[in-house]
């Protein structure tokens, strides 16, 4: 019974390392796909003539702060 259980453990742990090793490649493919995100915004706001990049982000700055004030609302 004692090697019944070693081999249910070994292959317990083994089963959570898998799914941690899973998780942790399913957050980095996450970031990497954030990084990219935030990358092609960025360029596309440093595309704008200068007039245009600061109204688009006046009115980002507007939507942001309209969501924190819901936020606290609740």
């Amino acid at each position: 019974m004692d090697a019944l259980h070693r081999i249910l453990r070994a292959a317990l742990l083994a089963a959570a390392g898998a799914a941690l090793v899973m998780a942790v490649e399913q957050l980095r493919e996450k970031h990497q796909e954030v990084s990219r995100t935030v990358h092609d915004i960025e360029d596309q706001v440093a595309a704008l003539d200068p007039v245009t990049r600061a109204a688009v982000l006046a009115r980002l700055g507007v939507d942001s702060a309209k969501a924190v004030h819901e936020r606290t609302k609740a």
